[in-house]
């Protein structure tokens, strides 16, 4: 049995940008992430059959301890309009309303949202993902970040990461080792170095410059060298080590961008979590007549139908 968790905002940025924004309602509303988005589930419905799902969201996209240790995190994405309320992301016009259509929808199926104040959807499915001890659990999202929760830690269900960056049809399931195998890491600790290695290697998306001259290559070498950025930082602060002098030197002068980068880029383990609902997932949507209203209204009957018979046909 599974425990399918979504990253909502990640996939529904995927979906609107996937689906051309011509698809509208009856009034003229655009619906293409609502349509998108509905798709996704039912696909991945169909694929993991889970006999529980919870879709989590960002109560807060860039949460101020982040900003607070890093204040280039996610700046570039702040918008900047004139009407923008202070701190807000900058997300397309078209897209907005389509937010609550899909949370619409997703109540009236019978699906759970998740949130957790002050944090982001990571933080939730790190949350979600850590403390589950029942189902196997697969964690959706186009976020790499997420890749540090793949696990296969004793005494825990197994955790595996769809990661969507390139959409559905090119989704890719990693666990330990294939996280070792495509980005170097140990596989013995694949989750957390990682984590180490997108600290090192920075990640522009997320406005976090990373260590100057240290590049993907040179991160993975060092974090299969010594393990993770911990011990990396202790044979840099040893002078018997026999650390590269150049490299010793790139990393003392990031060390205070190191320190303050690392628990920024982790994600939360232990938020308190909200749950609009359970997370058992129902074989039959929780309010069939609101549902089907929904779906005339957004021009959405084929993707509700496709929703409705995953769910229906789930093993």
């Amino acid at each position: 049995m599974t425990l399918l968790l979504l990253d909502g905002a990640s996939l529904w940025f995927r979906a609107f940008y996937a689906v051309p924004d011509k698809l509208v309602a009856p009034d003229g509303r655009s619906v293409n992430a609502v349509r998108g988005f509905t798709d996704m589930v039912a696909a991945l419905i169909t694929r993991h059959q889970p006999s529980r799902l919870a879709v989590c969201l960002d109560l807060d996209w860039r949460p101020q301890f982040r900003v607070d240790a890093v204040p280039s995190y996610k700046a570039h994405r702040l918008d900047s309009s004139d009407d923008a309320a202070p701190g807000a992301e900058e997300v397309p016009d078209l897209l907005t309303p389509q937010v609550d259509m899909i949370l619409d929808v997703l109540a009236a199926a019978g699906i759970a949202t998740a949130g957790a104040d002050g944090l982001e959807a990571d933080d939730v499915l790190g949350t979600l993902a850590t403390r589950e001890r029942t189902n196997d659990v697969v964690v959706v999202s186009g976020d790499r970040d997420l890749l540090q929760l793949a696990s296969d830690d004793p005494g825990r269900p197994p955790v595996r990461v769809l990661y969507v960056g390139r959409g559905l049809a090119k989704a890719e399931l990693f666990g330990p080792a294939e996280v070792a195998a495509k980005y170097g890491v140990p596989v013995t600790n694949a989750g957390p170095a990682y984590a180490d290695l997108a600290t090192l290697r920075g990640d522009a998306s997320d406005g976090l410059p990373g260590v100057k001259g240290i590049g993907e290559k040179s991160a993975s070498s060092l974090i299969l060298r010594y393990g993770s950025l911990d011990a990396l930082m202790a044979a840099v602060a040893d002078p018997a080590s026999d650390l590269a002098a150049g490299v010793r030197a790139k990393l003392t002068a990031a060390q205070e961008y190191l320190t303050a980068a690392a628990p920024v880029v982790r994600v939360v383990r232990d938020a308190e979590v909200t749950f609009s609902k359970s997370d058992e997932l129902p074989t039959a949507p929780a309010d069939p007549t609101r549902l089907a209203e929904l779906a005339v209204a957004y021009n959405a009957e084929s993707p509700v139908s496709r929703l409705i018979k995953a769910m229906h046909e789930r093993a």
